[in-house]
């Protein structure tokens, strides 16, 4: 053994064997765990923006301090003790809780910008300790301009836009209470029980109120006119003209006149109340000079009906000029502040007058009587006004038979209007009533209610007519 050698082997521990690549390996662990924390600590420190706290208020750990790995129950566990400050992570790292590989983000980490583009929203931000939120499978779209729905009601938001003033009416805003019956023992009944039982009216008092609104029907901007005919005399022609024009003005809300047109000294005037110092002649002179309602009143009679009335000359020398041209030039002015204007004609078709009123005629009421030669001379009366080609006014004729003198005769009145029911449409009988047997001025309520029944159903079918 040389010297060399002797030296070296004094050198080493005695005892000490040679390091073995496995130990050396083990040996160096240590360090290279040392090494990887430091490289992840560095890699945290440059993923976070510098200066950035979390919900805690603590800074992120330096570089260097030990990274400790934390599931989501024991972080739970842990922040409700207090052991553990909350952590504020970015949604979409709550379904990974691994830790990065040296050098890398966090998994499912976003980069944030300190502004947002316009129209999106910033992530939200979630302490981990806090339950996972439920998402729903269908995306939800906002719009920027929509209101939220609690503030908008939901009569403004229907697509017309908002009601109107004219929709608050009574109808829809005041409870709807049901009137007490008219008459009879259910009024009885109903104040018996103090209002508790309404059985309401019965159905004769709503047929009553259904023929009351037909008769007050509107029929528009144009006058009517309506003669009443006869081809026989005494058959209660201008009987039929008072009653009509009285159930017409007494329900309807514009004006109705009676104009007598009889050349043989007619009796419309004796058969109304009330008396006038003119009559229609006098209008024919004065034609010129009446040019508002209230002058045409001065020559019209109404006293004790909304009906007036236009008489006719008393003598019959004077009456008898009363022609065509004089009625067109009255019915012209009536025409002005009238809606209809009754005629009651003279007995005859073919005297001057007649032309005029036929020209003029919306709808005919034809009178007849309960006896064999009145219904004759009415049913010839239809078929002379086929002959003349007034077709229209045959369809539209209104046959009344006139029984108020007295019905105590063998004459079969339902043969006479199974008759006339064969060429017209509409066919109303006036009952007996002893008022308008006397012979003097007419008070509507003065009569039987039969009567004033019969008279408003006639009232209601030539506004029928005169409305189609």
């Amino acid at each position: 053994m040389t010297e060399e050698n002797t030296h070296q082997h004094d050198a080493e521990p005695e005892g000490v064997a040679e390091p073995t690549p496995e130990a050396e390996d083990a040996a160096n662990q240590p360090a290279k765990a040392a090494k990887a924390v430091d490289e992840g600590a560095e890699t945290s420190q440059a993923a976070e923006p510098e200066g950035e706290t979390h919900d805690g208020g603590e800074e992120l750990a330096e570089a260097g301090a030990p990274i400790e790995v934390v599931t989501v129950a024991d972080a739970q566990d842990r922040s409700s003790a207090g052991s553990l400050a909350a952590l504020t992570m970015p949604e979409p790292v709550l379904g990974s809780l691994v830790p990065p590989e040296p050098g890398r983000p966090p998994a499912g980490y976003l980069p944030q910008s300190p502004l947002p583009p316009a129209g999106e929203t910033e992530p939200t931000r979630m302490t981990v300790g806090d339950p996972q939120p439920h998402v729903s499978a269908e995306p939800v779209v906002e719009h920027a301009d929509a209101a939220p729905e609690a503030a908008v009601s939901e009569r403004r938001a229907r697509p017309t836009g908002p009601e109107p003033a004219s929709s608050l009416t009574s109808d829809r805003l005041i409870e709807k209470v049901a009137s007490p019956p008219v008459g009879g023992w259910r009024l009885w009944l109903y104040k018996l029980t103090f209002g508790y039982v309404n059985l309401g009216d019965s159905d004769a008092v709503r047929m009553q109120r259904a023929l009351e609104h037909r008769i007050s029907i509107r029929l528009g901007d144009r006058t009517r006119y309506v003669p009443i005919l006869s081809r026989k005399g005494g058959v209660g022609k201008t009987t039929v003209t008072t009653l009509l024009g009285m159930a017409l003005a007494g329900l309807r809300e514009d004006r109705v006149i009676a104009l007598d047109a009889n050349p043989d000294r007619g009796t419309l005037s004796d058969r109304n109340p009330g008396r006038a110092n003119f009559t229609a002649r006098s209008l024919v002179k004065d034609r010129f000079g009446v040019d508002s309602f209230a002058q045409l009143s001065a020559y019209t009679a109404r006293e004790g009906s909304r009906l007036d009335v236009l008489a006719s000359d008393a003598d019959p020398m004077v009456a008898d000029a009363f022609d065509d041209g004089d009625y067109r030039a009255v019915t012209d002015i009536l025409g002005r502040y009238y809606s209809i204007v009754l005629t009651d004609s003279g007995t005859g078709m073919v005297h001057s007058v007649m032309k005029g009123t036929l020209d003029k005629a919306d709808a005919v009421v034809l009178v007849s009587g309960g006896s064999v030669d009145e219904a004759r001379l009415a049913s010839e009366t239809l078929s002379w006004l086929e002959a003349h080609g007034r077709h229209d006014l045959v369809k539209k004729a209104i046959v009344v038979v006139n029984m108020a003198a007295g019905d105590g005769t063998r004459v079969d009145i339902d043969e006479i209007e199974d008759h006339f029911r064969t060429r017209v449409a509409h066919v109303i009988r006036i009952p007996h009533d002893r008022h308008l047997a006397e012979g003097s001025q007419i008070e509507f309520e003065k009569l039987r209610s039969e009567t004033r029944h019969a008279a408003n159903e006639l009232a209601a079918l030539v506004v029928d007519e005169l409305t189609d």
